[in-house]
């Protein structure tokens, strides 16, 4: 059992790698440029989104600064301790979803051309518009 361990990230490195990537993402900023910055190299940095590797505190530290968020935002909605019987580590699944899709590509093509968007009632269009077709996908 402890071999399997080894092999699955743990769900808070998991996180803060997805974190990393997602706000590296949505900076159009490269992994070799963000390892670079860090004096590490790409490959490191694909360790630390993918969760193989846990970045450490300082590493965090320099990230964050270079990414221009405060640390905590690695820890955003991260995986809580569950109160279950069975312990462990849990994350809604709705949010991972919302994760994944913001690392994703198209996320970040839709996130950057939202935000450009100034008029209120413009994006208020947008947002209903989105939920009316997804509203017709479903019922398909």
């Amino acid at each position: 059992m402890a071999e399997q361990n080894k092999k699955k990230p743990n769900p808070i490195d998991a996180h803060v790698g997805g974190r990393i990537r997602m706000r590296r993402n949505m900076l159009g900023m490269s992994q070799e440029r963000l390892g670079e910055s860090l004096g590490i190299t790409f490959q490191q940095i694909q360790k630390y989104e993918k969760g193989t590797n846990r970045v450490g505190a300082s590493r965090l530290q320099a990230i964050a600064s270079i990414l221009e968020v405060p640390p905590a935002f690695f820890f955003e909605n991260a995986p809580t301790q569950d109160a279950g019987p069975g312990g462990g580590l849990s994350e809604d699944s709705s949010m991972t979803s919302v994760m994944e899709f913001c690392s994703s590509q198209e996320g970040i093509q839709l996130n950057r051309a939202f935000v450009k968007i100034t008029d209120p009632k413009v994006r208020r269009r947008i947002v209903d518009l989105v939920k009316s077709l997804s509203a017709d996908d479903l019922d398909q």
